[in-house]
This record gives structure tokens, sequence and C-alpha cells, in this order.
């Protein structure tokens, strides 16, 4: 299930024209998103997936009481042990440390984190209105790394922003390799009306220059993913079973806490139910294992 727990974006990213058509933020009651997510798990959903433009500037305030969105994942963290939570998406330049406690003391919150970052470049950054550099970038996975060993972290990464030239490019290359993403969502960049870009900006990289680009952040990508698969043979993970393969009746496919997709032969279980499954081989997309 999926909970919306705010509206709007303040971000203004130069590419972006959310802030436009959605407005400023807007949090909702805290009570009633925790008060959702009881009635979804009465309900027999057992992962729920908090949703904002820009989750980590969630606030609310009641009573007097302040609550920042480590605080509210916590509340519905505790709704029941059962209950997965995953949140989307996180924006750097708002991601804390206290979000990264939080999730490290609870085994229901999911260890997958979605921080865009967009470009390695610095200079790029800028130009996009991010509000972060790639030094600072760097620092937060590293946050990440050291919260939460085993938190796999997923991207957006835009290729041919104006003005990126090849240097921009490899800076992007190799921020990816310094990371290691488990995942990544890739696009060429492509204007956007009414946005900051296409008022100031000339999109001046030519299309084909940004598709072998592309090319280039995919084929790495996919490398990646393979490096951070592979990594996981012999493991076991608690993962919640979904429903059967696209592929096969004989095969049940779900998620484990890393949100990676892992299929293995059909038990006697139900999708809802969690199973614990050994991790036999990869590809790079797919876990497969058998349950234990």
């Amino acid at each position: 299930a999926f909970s919306s727990i705010m509206r709007g974006c303040e971000n203004y990213c130069a590419y972006c024209v959310v802030p436009y058509v959605r407005g400023q933020e807007r949090s909702r009651d805290g009570v009633s998103i925790t008060q959702e997510a009881e009635t979804l798990f009465h309900k027999g959903f057992r992962e729920v997936t908090l949703l904002g433009q820009n989750v980590n500037s969630y606030h609310w305030t009641q009573d007097g009481t302040k609550t920042a969105f480590a605080g509210l994942l916590e509340k519905v963290a505790r709704v029941n042990p059962l209950l997965r939570i995953r949140f989307a998406t996180s924006h750097p330049k708002d991601l804390s440390d206290a979000l990264l406690q939080t999730m490290a003391r609870y085994k229901n919150i999911c260890k997958a984190i979605h921080l865009p970052v967009q470009s390695g470049s610095t200079r790029i950054l800028d130009h996009m209105n991010r509000g972060y550099t790639r030094d600072q970038y760097l620092e937060l996975t590293a946050a990440i790394r050291s919260f939460l060993p085993d938190c796999a972290i997923s991207t957006d990464i835009i290729a041919g922003f104006c003005d990126e030239t090849e240097e921009d490019h490899k800076e992007t290359l190799s921020l990816m390799e310094q990371v290691g993403f488990d995942y990544a969502y890739m696009f060429r960049y492509s204007e956007r009306p009414d946005t900051l870009a296409a008022d100031r900006y000339k999109d001046n990289v030519p299309a084909e220059v940004k598709d072998r680009r592309l090319r280039e952040i995919i084929d790495l990508q996919q490398k990646l993913s393979y490096q951070s698969n592979k990594k996981d043979v012999g493991k076991i993970f608690e993962v919640l079973i979904e429903g059967f393969s696209k592929r096969s009746d004989e095969f049940f496919s779900g998620r484990n806490s890393q949100n990676k997709v892992v299929v293995f032969p059909v038990t006697g279980n139900n999708p809802g139910e969690y199973v614990r499954v050994k991790i036999n081989r990869f590809t790079s997309a797919t876990l497969i294992g058998e349950a234990m």
C-alpha cells in the first residue's frame, strides 16, 4: 500500500515543474498517517510506502510538539513489527543522521534509501539548483554505509543537462562507481515548459551526445547492479511474498528489505507472508534462491 504523507515541493530544481503545479509543501497530520497504517495492517497489508516529493522535509506540529520525518517513521514502524515500512523520495540536502539512526533501530523499516543525485558534477548540481555538492552527497552516502551497512542505495541520474561537458559526464560516472549504487533510474534530459531551465538555459547538448552518455550510464549501472547482487549469493534474506514470478507459476516473487526482487520455488506459503530465502544465483536485476 502507499500512503501520501505530504504534498507539494519547495526545492525548485531547474528541470522540474512540480513546485509550480503542486504548490508549497503541506504535511499531513501524523496521527492520521499512523491510523491509516494501522487500518492497512488490519486489512492484510504487510508493506506500506510513505510518499512525498521530499519526505525528509516532513514536519507537523500538534499541541506544541513538533514531529519531523524521523519521528513519524518511528511511529509508523511501531504500528506492528510485521508491517514493513518504505519511503520515497529523499532529497539529499535534508537527509539527517536522526533518520538513519531510526532506520537502524527498527527491523521493519526497510534498509533501502532512494537518494537522487542527478549529476556527479558540482558545477551541474549548482546549475540544477539541487542545493548540495558532489562532496556533500558522498558524505551522505558514507553516513548511510556507517549507520546501515546493509542498506541499499538507489538513485536518479539525468544525462545531458544544459551545458553539461564531457568532464561533467565523467564526474557522474566516477561518482556512480565510488558510491556503488544498487540500482538507478536513468534518463536523458528533456526540457519541460515553465521550468527555470526552459526559461533561462539553452538545451544545448546534442541529442546524439545525450544518448551516448545515457548509454554509458546505463551500462555502468548494469555492471554495478551485477556486482551488488553477486555479493548477496550465500546470504539469507527475509522476503515478503508478493505473488508468482512473471515467468512461471512454479516460482514465488517477492522483495527483501533492500528492495531487491527475489525469486524462489513455490512453498506452502501465501502472498503476504514472510519467508527466509537463501540466495544461490543472480542476474543484474534479480536474486534467485530457495526457501529455508
